[in-house]
This record gives C-alpha cells, structure tokens and sequence, in this order.
C-alpha cells in the first residue's frame, strides 16, 4: 500500500498528510482521518486535507471505493471545539463561511453524491459533527464496541451543523429524538438495529468485513453502480408518481450511457449463452 501523494505530485496539487492519511489497496482507498490524540476531531486541517483528498480520489484509478475511517481507538469525536469553533471566532467572518462551507461540502453535499462508492467504517467512538459524514456515505460498519453519540445538548447546545437532519434520515423519529434529548450513548450493535450502520461486527472483524463489501461493490458495473446510489438518493423524497417518471427516465438514461453495455451483455450471457445465473454475483464484465 503507498500514500496517495507520491514524488510525481505536481507542485501545484494540494498537499495532506498531516491530519488525513490514504492509502490504496486492490481498489480500495483507506482514507483515515489522522489526529488519534484528539480523537480525530475535525479541526481546519482536516476539513482543507478531505476536501483535497476528494477532489484526486475522483480523477485516481486506484479508487475504486472510498473508505472512510479513524485512527487509532476513535473514529471522530466530531467537531473540534478549540480549532475549529473557538479559534474561529475571532477571524474575520468571510474566513468562517468559507471554512464552514468546505466543511460542508465534503462531509454532506459532495459525500452524499460521489461519484465513487464510499463506506464508512467506524472503528470506535463517534460523536457530533461525525454523523454528517457518516450518513453522507453511502454505506457503513461498525464495530459492535464502538460509541456513538449526540453529547450536544450537554454542552448547552443543539446537534446543528447539518447532524439533526443527518440523524433524522436514518433513525426512527423517536430513537432519535431520545438520544439527541438526553445525550446518552449507543453501541455499535445498537447503531445497528436503529440502522445507522448497516452491520456491526466484532472489533477484530471489521476491517475485513468492510474489505469484503468493498470487493463486492468494485464486482459491479461502476457507472450503473453509480446511477443507482444516484437514483436512491432522489427518489426517497419525490411522490411516487414523480417517482415512476423519474426511475425510467434514469433507466433509459443508463442503459444509454452505460461504456459497458451492461443490461445487452447481462442479458445476452443469461438468455443466449447460459452463462449468467443473476444472484450475488455480477455479470461477466470481461
């Protein structure tokens, strides 16, 4: 596995290293946030470095899933309190935007429609501000040890940002309302069962099991793998009428893209050369 920065870098491509480390592996990039003493809190640093990483990862042949994690025992206490509040307070407003926005940009708008597959893996304690980008992905593990928590209103303040939205999107309404209200924490097995995560596993299981997730969504056809997280996306708000028009206008909309012919070649190798079973396992890509 190597860095994602190499000697060949251009000069002008931005740098990370510091707060976020990547490394890829058989298609995999394991993008790990990097301050374990702080508990991966999001500081500047990490928000400049995720956004740099984003924008490479698109364009790298080595990434063909994202995986997002921590390092360390935790995978992000949420947001720093110090560097990225505090610190912040004081500089001029149109710096504290900015920085808000980038924020925003790779934790919900741009990891919610990425072109690439993304998975968190949540390796321990998850806090705040780390929920956004956790349901921004598109799917997630955990350890079945792992903390999660909404601790805002402790604090005397309310999960903002984007997480109350965030949470809402996948929790039941009265599971969230319960531990945004009282602050408590949850395991990774509980994540579970109110589906936050799609599974938890044992601690020393995780990082092959979301190995093994990622290899089955790099068997995939990438650009229908894409249209299809695309299409989830949109139609969970649309009525289903909007939703009918939608979902076949993609369909053409695929079929007619798509550089691998996909739907032809799938149906070819089921009806004509008996050679497809559809079940698990994706068609002959060659």
């Amino acid at each position: 596995m190597s860095n994602a920065q190499d000697s060949s870098a251009s000069a002008n491509k931005p740098a990370w290293g510091e707060n976020v480390v990547v490394d890829f592996e058989d298609g995999i990039a394991w993008v790990t946030l990097n301050r374990p003493t702080r508990r991966n809190a999001i500081n500047p640093g990490i928000v400049w470095e995720m956004n740099a990483i984003m924008d490479a990862l698109e364009e790298d042949d080595r990434c063909k899933v994202m995986v997002v994690t921590g390092a360390g025992e935790s995978f992000s206490a949420g947001m720093d309190l110090k560097e990225y509040f505090r610190a912040t307070d004081k500089v001029p407003p149109i710096q504290r935007e900015r920085l808000f926005r980038a924020n925003a940009a790779w934790q919900w708008r741009r990891m919610m429609h990425y072109p690439k597959p993304t998975i968190s893996m949540v390796n321990g304690w998850c806090f705040g501000g780390a929920f956004q980008f956790l349901v921004g992905s598109d799917l997630a593990f955990a350890s079945e040890d792992a903390v999660f928590g909404l601790s805002e209103i402790n604090w005397g303040i309310i999960p903002a940002g984007i997480v109350t939205k965030a949470v809402l999107e996948v929790m039941s309404f009265r599971d969230a309302m319960y531990y945004i209200m009282t602050g408590e924490t949850f395991t990774g097995k509980q994540a579970a069962e109110f589906k936050l995560v799609n599974k938890a596993v044992p601690a020393a299981q995780l990082k092959d099991a979301t190995r093994e997730l990622a290899k089955t969504l790099m068997a995939k056809n990438p650009f229908v793998l894409r249209q299809a997280k695309t299409a989830c996306r949109f139609t969970r708000d649309l009525t289903w009428d909007q939703a009918a028009e939608y979902l076949m206008a993609k369909s053409d909309q695929t079929e007619l893209r798509d550089p691998e012919n996909g739907r032809n070649v799938g149906m070819s190798q089921f009806l004509d050369k008996k050679s497809f079973r559809p079940g698990l396992e994706a068609y002959d890509r060659g």
